[in-house]
């Protein structure tokens, strides 16, 4: 892949959204989304490399209330245009196609 002029590619891993408390990781959340919001200015691609919440285990037809704010952070930058490739880790694999 070659990446346009000015574009970089983006990783992050083992955020653990919601631990050990969903209070106590509202500001690594915080700090997640503030991070998603810069690199969404000159991203070509970004990288979730696992463990992006502590927990998730997928539902038919219901989302995790606690993720909300991070789930429209990503559609918003998926929306925009710029490819994210998620992986699955060890805290997360409990993922059955939502993220497609």
């Amino acid at each position: 892949m070659q990446l346009p002029s000015g574009k970089k590619i983006y990783f992050s891993s083992d955020n653990h959204l919601g631990a050990p408390t969903q209070e106590l990781s509202k500001p690594r959340e915080r700090k997640f989304l503030n991070w998603l919001d810069e690199v969404k200015e000159d991203a070509a691609a970004i990288f979730l490399l696992g463990d992006l919440f502590d927990f998730w285990f997928e539902y038919k037809h219901v989302v995790p209330k606690n993720q909300v704010r991070v789930l429209g952070k990503l559609a918003e930058i998926a929306d925009s245009g710029i490819p994210i490739y998620f992986f699955v880790g060890n805290h997360d694999l409990w993922m059955f196609g939502y993220f497609e």
